[in-house]
């Protein structure tokens, strides 16, 4: 694995632990926090059952990539046969 590659899989966590916190602070969830109800469920519950499971499968399928991408990389490829 080469350094830029590491230090780009830094930024893109970095970047998805910030976005967490950005979904679970003040400004963003005053958005939802409404006294309306979609499926008799308030928009802050049904905002907290949605995000976060979705923010979760987001982060897998990411890990997910990077285990293939390291599994790709650490296959070698055929010798060739001198004629």
């Amino acid at each position: 694995m080469s350094r830029e590659s590491t230090t780009q899989q830094r930024q893109i966590w970095l970047i998805f632990f910030f976005l967490g916190i950005i979904m679970l602070n003040f400004p963003f969830m005053q958005i939802f926090n409404r006294p309306e109800t979609i499926f008799c469920l308030p928009l802050m519950v049904l905002y907290l059952l949605v995000g976060w499971p979705l923010s979760i499968v987001v982060i897998y399928i990411f890990s997910r990539s990077l285990e293939s991408n390291d599994d790709d990389e650490a296959v070698e490829p055929p010798e060739q046969e001198d004629n």
